[in-house]
């Protein structure tokens, strides 16, 4: 009979983590068990703790880790490209996660257990709205908008395409991520196109003041 391989620390540590990410998604934080992942991964409890000190650290470690890898797309997505083709390529890169990485979104889109967990998705929202807002800002400028409310538009749309991305992962797989995609990015970019320069103003609600 063959001995089983021995993994080093940095090879246990991912396992460790593969596993764990598969059972906090199917079962949520508190459901989960320390005992359950030891248990899929074929050691003993005191592995666990030795390499993530409790089911807390390894529940954070697994966020930080997906938060980088749905950031690291995102950011590829709006590295070039014109600014409605950036954003539709951010909307996609999103959503595609979420096809592709179901637990890992799930995990994300969860329930944390405390703050430092709790601010995965919102680490995540807040990274790439600050992108998207500096590709907004110079925009904004170039049409002769204020860039200083570029902010309030990039959080309002990454926020969309997260709910839509939860949506979509509980109850809106009859539609392709490819249509849904094209969907939100159609309606996120033509309410940019049509911003009024000073919503606030009440000549923008019976549109521009004639001269």
């Amino acid at each position: 009979m063959a001995k089983k391989q021995r993994l080093s620390g940095a090879e246990r540590r991912v396992q460790l983590m593969e596993v764990g990410r598969s059972v906090f998604a199917a079962h949520g934080y508190e459901a989960a068990s320390i005992e359950e992942i030891a248990q899929k991964a074929g050691v003993s409890k005191p592995i666990v703790y030795e390499h993530f000190g409790a089911k807390e650290g390894l529940y954070a470690a697994i966020v930080d880790r997906e938060m980088d890898n749905l950031v690291a797309r995102m950011s590829e997505s709006i590295a070039q490209g014109t600014p409605r083709g950036r954003f539709e390529a951010a909307v996609m890169a999103f959503m595609t996660y979420a096809k592709e990485e179901p637990a890992g979104f799930a995990v994300l889109t969860r329930d944390s257990p405390n703050d430092e967990a709790r601010r995965g998705l919102t680490r995540v929202i807040d990274d790439l709205a600050q992108r998207v807002g500096d590709i907004f800002q110079s925009e904004f400028e170039r049409a002769g908008y204020n860039p200083k409310v570029a902010p309030i538009y990039a959080n309002a749309l990454v926020g969309m395409v997260t709910q839509v991305g939860q949506w979509w992962a509980a109850e809106g797989r009859s539609f392709s991520i490819d249509h849904v995609a094209r969907h939100v990015a159609a309606l996120g970019w033509m309410g940019l196109r049509h911003l009024p320069k000073d919503p606030a103003s009440p000549t923008t609600r019976n549109g521009p003041k004639r001269r």
